[in-house]
């Protein structure tokens, strides 16, 4: 379970950032995130795991958590910290059986109707997006903009909610203002592997101020 979500959420990508998992948590939390989501979509689940064990190692080692997107089965073998489920994955009743109540439980959604929806499952935060386009999905669900963020938070309540998709520094701001509680940030923060510390900091920095 989580009482507050930080506002920054890296997600890693080996792909973008052409750094294992394990070297993207390393400069994430470096840089002062506390709060990571592994998301591998691509690699074989042996390789994931052996890189998602390490990853874990150095999140516990500075105090931050991690997820495990999609793969129930590996965050339970891992004893990672939860997991985050899209619309298509396991049914987040069906993740909290396995995890167990001390565990993060995330879902995605891309409307009003799927977050109304979510906002009765046992989950500890709701996801939307895209708010902006996004390359970090080779099939994005259509963008909902500002103003979809906003009508989720007054569908959805206290329940905490994560912006996510085409998220920048620039955009960061605006999007908290729009109800989230915090934005998921990937493309931002990876794409350039050596300034992932920097960038990181300086998410960090403008969110508090």
């Amino acid at each position: 379970m989580i009482s507050k979500l930080p506002r920054l959420y890296p997600i890693t990508d080996a792909r973008l950032s052409g750094l294992t998992h394990a070297s993207q948590v390393r400069r994430l939390v470096a840089g002062g995130a506390r709060l990571v989501q592994l998301r591998e979509k691509h690699g074989s689940p042996r390789e994931f795991y052996s890189d998602a064990e390490e990853a874990l190692r150095l999140a516990r080692a500075s105090g931050a958590r991690l997820l495990i997107n999609d793969r129930v089965d590996l965050a339970l073998a891992l004893g990672a910290d939860g997991v985050h489920l899209g619309q298509d994955d396991m049914p987040p009743e069906a993740a909290r059986r396995v995890l167990g109540e001390r565990a993060i439980i995330g879902y995605s959604t891309h409307n009003v109707e799927q977050a109304r929806a979510a906002a009765r499952l046992p989950v500890d935060y709701i996801a939307i997006g895209p708010v902006y386009p996004t390359s970090s999905k080779e099939n994005p669900d259509a963008v909902v903009g500002l103003e979809g963020v906003r009508r989720v938070r007054e569908a959805v309540g206290e329940i905490p909610l994560v912006a996510i998709g085409g998220i920048t520094l620039e955009r960061a701001r605006e999007t908290l203002a729009a109800g989230a509680d915090a934005v998921a940030v990937i493309g931002a923060l990876v794409a350039a592997p050596a300034l992932i510390e920097a960038r990181t900091r300086e998410f960090l920095a403008l969110l508090s101020s």
